[in-house]
């Protein structure tokens, strides 16, 4: 089985808008109607499980702007952190197979990044796609900086990509602070990461000139 686990459980306070990023308009449709549509597009039996804040679930306006089919979607009450909001996600799985964890708002995800992400998963476990980083980089310490290697670093995307057992084992474990994303929960049971190429166009969306970008991408991109 395939899943993809879609995590819009934030409020999104650096947009500066009363309304959640993930419910922004972007070409006329909810940034995460964009994110939805993308896996429905791109891998035709995917189960998509939606995780949204808890005030959300009953808003029937708002839930009927995000998919074509929202019946057939499963929603599921995010969490006070992303790791709570990810381990309800995939409390709600019930089977063996791949997930796909995802970020409500990164709409632009193509068909070969998936089928990358979905390949090395099924063969290493786990598949973490990352971008180079451009801008020169400098490492601080206290009030003093020095330079930083970029070819040392990476960006990391979503969506992060594991076999089923694997990460809800890790997701037993309890909270910590470090748990950024879901690659270091992984990581700290002592599993190897697998990192493969992202896209630059999967942009996170999270402030007023993300959204500015994203609406250039959208009118001259063929991704979705």
């Amino acid at each position: 089985m395939k899943y993809a686990v879609i995590v819009a459980g934030g409020v999104g306070t650096r947009m500066k808008s009363s309304v959640p990023k993930q419910f922004l308009l972007l070409n006329e449709k909810p940034i995460l109607y964009h994110t939805i549509k993308a896996f429905q597009k791109n891998i035709s039996d995917i189960k998509i499980i939606l995780v949204l804040p808890e005030a959300y679930l009953s808003q029937q306006d708002y839930l009927h702007t995000l998919s074509d089919n929202i019946q057939d979607i499963l929603l599921v009450s995010g969490g006070a952190t992303r790791f709570q909001s990810v381990k309800n996600g995939l409390n709600a799985i019930q089977t063996d197979g791949i997930v796909f964890i995802h970020d409500g708002v990164r709409p632009f995800i193509s068909q070969h990044l998936l089928e990358n992400c979905y390949q090395t998963a099924l063969e290493k476990g786990n598949a973490i796609p990352c971008v180079l980083i451009k801008d020169s980089l400098r490492k601080i310490h206290s009030d003093q900086n020095e330079y930083a290697n970029r070819e040392d670093f990476r960006a990391i995307q979503t969506p992060q990509t594991f076999q089923i057992a694997q990460i809800k084992k890790a997701f037993e474990q309890p909270y910590q602070t470090f748990f950024t994303d879901e690659a270091s929960v992984l990581e700290s049971m002592g599993e190897e990461i697998n990192l493969i190429d992202g896209i630059d166009e999967n942009i996170k969306i999270t402030n007023p000139f993300d959204l500015k970008i994203a609406e250039i991408i959208i009118n001259q991109s063929s991704i979705i």
